[in-house]
């Protein structure tokens, strides 16, 4: 997705040469309603180049209202949105087109001289080469979601969004999923926001963990450990019921 710009959003200007990369994306302000109902309400947040950030809250809270906004699918909102590179997202449906081949879908709308190449080469780094020519429907969840995160890295975004990309995945599944996604990040450094309900994973994953609660940024705990971060770490658990508290959950629940 192109740099974009029209009402709310805005492209910065260039930097001088040698200046730090921008942010991946600024909210000023940013508010949307629904039915006369504010879902999300003066919302300021910034994620730096290369951040990895986790968006927790309550079912209903705004999440995927606020990562609709920064994909820009969601025009029809208040405030300034500035996300100066490309973008890309990956759903918890990984969206595939039945009727075209694994790497098709990964190099669709490329617009690359080599998309064939490309997508190989997107699919190796997600450890799918050899499914390059299979249909869709014959992959498991854990490769079509493999499949999606390909097509989104294949791009090179500045800011790569995924709301809730491993819900739907069976335990081991996730913790593969996991890894694959920190390697990944580690690779190529875009901006991440991680949209999800699950407390572990935000803290496995990011450096810093956002509690959206009443349409607003109500927590902002930076995750300042090292990974891999084992899930026994006395550091973690101390994080874990924090923000179980923060969300309004027992200790040892989940929101």
């Amino acid at each position: 997705m192109a740099p974009r710009t029209g009402p709310g959003l805005t492209r910065p200007p260039v930097p001088p040469v040698g200046t730090p990369p921008p942010d991946a994306a600024r909210l000023r302000a940013v508010g949307r309603s629904f039915a006369g109902r504010a879902v999300l309400d003066a919302v300021d947040l910034d994620i730096g180049a290369g951040e990895f950030v986790a968006l927790l809250g309550r079912s209903g809270s705004g999440k995927s209202t606020l990562l609709r906004v920064l994909a820009g699918l969601d025009q029809d909102f208040d405030g300034e949105v500035t996300v100066p590179g490309p973008t890309m997202v990956a759903f918890q449906d990984p969206r595939l087109l039945p009727w075209k081949r694994v790497w098709a879908n990964v190099a669709l709308g490329l617009g690359s001289a080599r998309p064939r190449e490309d997508a190989l080469a997107a699919l190796a780094e997600v450890r799918l080469a050899e499914r390059a020519d299979a249909w869709p429907l014959t992959l498991s969840g854990g490769e079509a979601q493999r499949v999606s995160l390909a097509r989104a890295l294949v791009r090179e975004p500045g800011l790569l969004l995924l709301d809730e990309p491993f819900g739907a995945l069976d335990a081991l599944t996730r913790i593969t999923m996991h890894d694959l996604v920190l390697r990944l990040w580690r690779r190529h450094r875009p901006g991440v926001l991680l949209v999800t309900h699950d407390v572990d994973e935000a803290l496995l994953l990011a450096d810093r963990v956002l509690v959206l609660a009443d349409g607003r940024i109500a927590h902002d705990v930076a995750v300042d450990l090292d990974r891999p971060r084992p899930r026994e770490d006395g550091r973690l658990a101390a994080l874990r019921s924090r923000l179980l508290t923060e969300l309004g959950a027992t200790r040892t629940g989940q929101p």
